[in-house]
């Protein structure tokens, strides 16, 4: 059986309610938060930095193509109009320019390593959307609604081949070093994509697969953001890979959260539909906790899923069912096992840095992050 981590049971089917912020910061960062960081700072500084250059990279690409992605990053609207749109939570930009800060070296050179990293992101999105046929980000319609899937898929390609390009075109050691690194998490990511595909297609999944895919999916490409600008600088393999292991973590704990905001996230906050990943049959870890716990509840919900699967009529279910299925989860103590992982990651990951020679400010920093990941609403 699963070894759940708080109550269960204290909500019955039906009853289930979203929007909650999820899960509370750890007392391992409590320092951290004495600092008062400003959170807000740091990810605008990543988006500030980064945009002019992933914008020049992006005005590279063939017509159509510049224009779909920049609708996908919101810099215009369907019509080609210019807009201000959600370009989303920019960690990964902030954490790539921070991490160069760990050689003494100025933000910018993070730039190149956080645009990279930005550009492979968004060839996953741009290739997620279509695949799991979700037709809104970030209270948007996705670029395969507005401008077909052909569109979508060539401008994912393209943007992979950028994020070698806008590297690779520094000519440095380090650049080549950040590359292969690069190219490693990219790999990863596909690879999680794979796995989170074949999973919706199986009755069970256990909590160990699920975990690894969501390493794979999430864990890769933010452990790479964490270390690349340290890698520009000039760091170390040692320093790397510690930076690796902090993001890695923080990525498990990022997806955690994800995956609470898939069931019970406020969708006005997430740009998505209520109960998304019920609806795309996701097993995502409340799901594959509460599966692996035991019980009436798990029991209950396995039979249900699993007639799901043959249903012919899943895609007009009603609120109230989705609804019913997230509270089983919830019941089974699906919900509150997930909230406990995210901790759990979160401070592994803040023990990675303990491994690392860096600047406090820098380390307060890095720790900040971590805090803002697992305490979010979207």
């Amino acid at each position: 059986m699963l070894q759940q981590s708080g109550a269960a049971g204290s909500r019955t089917p039906g009853t289930a309610t979203r929007g909650e912020t999820v899960p509370t910061v750890p007392p391992a960062s409590q320092a951290a938060r004495r600092t008062a960081v400003d959170v807000s700072a740091l990810l605008e500084r990543g988006r500030t930095l980064a945009t002019p250059v992933l914008r020049a990279a992006v005005d590279r690409l063939a017509p159509p193509m510049d224009t779909v992605a920049a609708y996908h990053f919101g810099w215009i609207d369907a019509h080609g109009r210019p807009a201000d749109g959600d370009g989303g939570k920019a960690v990964r930009p902030a954490l790539a320019v921070l991490s160069a800060e760990v050689t003494g070296a100025a933000p910018e050179t993070g730039v190149p390593g956080a645009v990279a990293v930005e550009l492979v992101h968004n060839f996953s999105l741009l290739h997620d959307d279509l695949m799991d046929g979700d037709e809104q980000r970030r209270h948007r319609d996705t670029v395969w609604k507005v401008h077909g899937p052909a569109q979508a898929i060539l401008v994912g390609d393209a943007l992979f081949a950028l994020a070698n390009e806008v590297l690779l075109e520094l000519g440095t050691v380090e650049a080549g070093r950040a590359t292969r690194r690069l190219t490693a998490a990219s790999r990863a990511l596909i690879d999680g994509q794979a796995q989170d595909i074949s999973y919706e297609h199986r009755d069970r999944v256990s909590v160990e697969e699920c975990l690894e895919m969501e390493g794979n999916k999430t864990g890769a490409l933010l452990a790479c953001a964490s270390s690349i600008g340290a890698v520009l600088g000039g760091a170390d393999d040692r320093t790397a890979d510690a930076l690796e292991r902090y993001g890695y973590h923080l990525g498990l704990a990022f997806q955690a959260v994800d995956d609470l905001l898939g069931i019970w996230g406020d969708p006005e906050a997430t740009g998505k539909q209520t109960w998304s990943d019920l609806r795309q049959r996701k097993k995502s870890l409340p799901v594959v906790a509460a599966l692996a716990a035991g019980g009436p509840a798990s029991e209950r919900l396995g039979e249900i899923l699993a007639a799901d699967a043959k249903s012919s009529d899943f895609a007009n279910f009603s609120e109230e069912e989705f609804a019913a299925r997230a509270a089983l989860i919830e019941e089974a103590g699906g919900r509150d096992w997930t909230a406990e992982e995210a901790r759990r990651q979160h401070t592994v990951a803040i023990e990675a840095l303990d491994a690392v020679d860096m600047p406090d400010p820098v380390r307060e920093r890095f720790t900040a992050l971590a805090d803002f990941v697992v305490v979010r609403k979207r």
